[in-house]
């Protein structure tokens, strides 16, 4: 098994979510590119939340917390989508982009260009605020439109009954949604608990 977590924008909780995942799977974890917070990694969290999770290095750390393509530019790297390769492991993997799917890796490739090279199943971390439909539904076209399948829709947090509606009634049948409580701070504890929740609900 092996799932890109992908978000509607940022902050909207996706290395939460994929600590949860990577716990739940017993998964290794892999953030292609880090951009930013090089002292205190997406990596660096996983591995503090989870148990015993093999964090895979990053294909690129880049010092300036700020789009990847301008991150890259301030270094004189230039980000190239055939660079990324998937780490060799015999267990489950969860891949953590950074930010949304049309986040630009350079002034050619985007996000979501990553996710078609890799090939594997999206979860997509949606977050409820004004403008949340209008995002997620951009993004579940986008995916759509590559053939990208979404294997999960993940609501993190909570969301008013009309959102959730309109939301749900927009990913085909295959696609199974995830629901994550609120978290403000996140914990190996909470983390744990949170991922045997799901184990009741056989994702």
């Amino acid at each position: 098994m092996k799932l890109f977590i992908t978000g509607i924008g940022t902050e909207v909780g996706k290395t939460i979510c994929s600590a949860i995942l990577t716990q739940y799977f017993k998964a290794d974890y892999w953030k292609p590119v880090q951009s930013g917070d090089l002292d205190y990694t997406d990596s660096h969290k996983v591995a503090d939340w989870t148990d015993n999770t093999r964090c895979h290095p990053e294909t690129y750390r880049l010092q300036l917390p700020a789009s990847p393509h301008q991150s890259a530019r301030e270094e004189n790297i230039h980000i190239r989508v055939e660079d990324f390769k998937l780490p060799e492991t015999d267990r489950p993997l969860i891949v953590e982009g950074a930010g949304g799917l049309m986040v630009p890796l350079s002034d050619e490739e985007f996000m979501i260009d990553l996710v078609e090279k890799l090939d594997i199943p999206v979860a997509l971390v949606v977050r409820n605020y004004l403008g949340c439909i209008n995002h997620t539904l951009l993004s579940l076209m986008a995916l759509q439109q590559k053939n990208i399948k979404v294997e999960y829709l993940i609501l993190n947090g909570t969301f008013p009954p009309d959102t959730e509606r309109v939301i749900s009634g927009f990913i085909k049948k295959e696609t199974k949604i995830i629901r994550i409580p609120e978290m403000n701070r996140p914990a190996k504890d909470s983390i744990k608990a949170i991922a045997e929740q799901l184990t009741k609900t056989n994702l």
